[in-house]
């Protein structure tokens, strides 16, 4: 017998704005003040790479310094494959991520994965959601 409680219903609203922060993360991913914003003031990113970051100013300081740098010509693209709400405030978001490697002196294979499986979970804080947790694992 299954004595867990359910899931809450999803709310059509709150998946279409959690929808639409996934696909503004992605127009962002080359702005270092629009991005963190997305997230809360704690939140914790783990790379593709497997760096570890806490805070949106150590994730703003870490992407200022990779747009800075060849990443710059390294983008991603996510799409949303599942959505489930854990509790009415809390949705834990399933998504590929595809890395484009773009930088001109790259002659050999990427040593970047192609391919990740990322998971974001989201809060929701002043009626607006937020990324709490990004997290990519590489797909090799």
């Amino acid at each position: 017998m299954d004595m867990s409680s359910p899931t809450p219903p999803a709310d059509e609203a709150d998946e279409q704005r959690i929808r639409e922060l996934v696909a503004q993360s992605q127009t962002a991913q080359a702005d270092p003040d629009l991005l963190p914003a997305l997230h809360t003031a704690d939140a914790v990113i783990v790379n593709i790479a497997g760096r570890r970051l806490f805070g949106r100013d150590a994730f703003a300081s870490a992407m200022a310094e990779a747009l800075s740098s060849p990443l710059k010509d390294v983008r991603t693209s996510l799409r949303v494959r599942d959505i489930r709400f854990t509790t009415p405030g809390v949705a834990v978001v399933s998504l590929t991520k595809t890395v484009h490697d773009e930088r001109p002196e790259a002659e050999a294979p990427s040593e970047l994965p192609p391919v990740g499986a990322m998971t974001y979970v989201m809060t929701r804080q002043d009626g607006d959601w937020r990324i709490a947790l990004a997290q990519t694992t590489p797909v090799r």
